[in-house]
């Protein structure tokens, strides 16, 4: 099947594909969507743009095809997880009265269908919400204004001395639950890029990483998302506005043309971003 954009571009209030994720709005067409479904015929199931290619070697959701409800004013685009218990998410594009009593229906359907252990409904505002709410998709655009090279204990991991590197495990173990056990096991084989980091008395208090960057679907540089974190001890001291203005500059001055960012609304990243002048794409949740 293919999209009609007629009938999904006016519900479609935030720019965020199923198993893509946000993208530029530059980008957003009936195409993205239908290549979504083209994935979901192959065994990787990759698109040659998506951000999780770097990660593993098969994708871990798919668009459930056969349960798409495609039609004006709705459009439900359902995909399954087979991670842990498994997933089943409805992704709802709608303005009818009934469309999230559909989407529910739909969700918890294909839930016992593919005997997965969950099943949620995923819900988008525009930028322009009074109620925005879960999380925000916010742009920072390196072709609006500079991005100088902030003035601290920031540098490439690589660039620390022995000392300081080798505490690096320390602060992995501490932040696995923000994804750097995972990050520091990619560095040790070489499979990422660089990862700028943070230290205070020769010891690794932050990170933000990996810098990398790849085309989106249309071939425009895109940064990366990374992991960013600064152990409980050092917050509230603007490391992480210090590493944060780091990994944007490198951004820029490697040649990226823009980043997109998701974060919890009302959360540290989210204060974050907003202080620092990101424009809000919409919501979701």
């Amino acid at each position: 099947m293919r999209f009609r954009w007629d009938w999904l571009r006016p519900v479609v209030s935030a720019p965020y594909v199923p198993t893509i994720g946000p993208v530029h709005p530059s980008v957003l067409t009936e195409d993205l969507f239908t290549d979504t479904l083209i994935a979901a015929s192959t065994d990787r199931w990759f698109l040659r743009y998506d951000k999780d290619i770097r990660w593993s070697e098969s994708k871990d959701e798919t668009v459930l095809v056969e349960g798409i409800a495609h039609r004006p004013g709705e459009t439900l685009i359902p995909t399954l997880s087979r991670r842990g218990s498994g997933m089943v998410k409805v992704h709802l594009y709608g303005i009818e009265p009934d469309s999230a009593f559909a989407a529910t229906e739909l969700a918890q359907k294909l839930a016992a269908e593919h005997g997965t252990g969950r099943a949620r409904i995923v819900r988008f505002l525009g930028p322009e919400a009074p109620d925005g709410r879960g999380t925000r998709i916010q742009l920072q655009d390196f072709r609006v204004a500079i991005r100088p090279a902030p003035d601290g204990p920031v540098r490439p991991f690589n660039e620390w001395p022995a000392g300081v590197r080798g505490t690096f495990a320390i602060f992995a173990k501490e932040m696995a639950a923000d994804g750097f056990t995972f990050l520091f096991e990619q560095m040790q084989a070489g499979k990422v890029g660089p990862v700028l980091t943070a230290a205070v008395r020769d010891r690794v208090a932050g990170a933000i990483g990996p810098m990398e960057i790849r085309p989106d679907a249309i071939g425009t540089p895109q940064l990366m998302p990374q992991y960013f974190g600064v152990l409980q001890e050092h917050r509230g001291h603007g490391l992480g506005r210090l590493l944060w203005r780091a990994a944007m500059h490198w951004g820029q001055v490697n040649g990226a043309a823009y980043q997109l960012l998701q974060t919890e609304v009302g959360g540290p990243s989210d204060r974050l971003c907003r202080s620092e002048g990101l424009a809000s794409l919409g919501f979701t949740y």
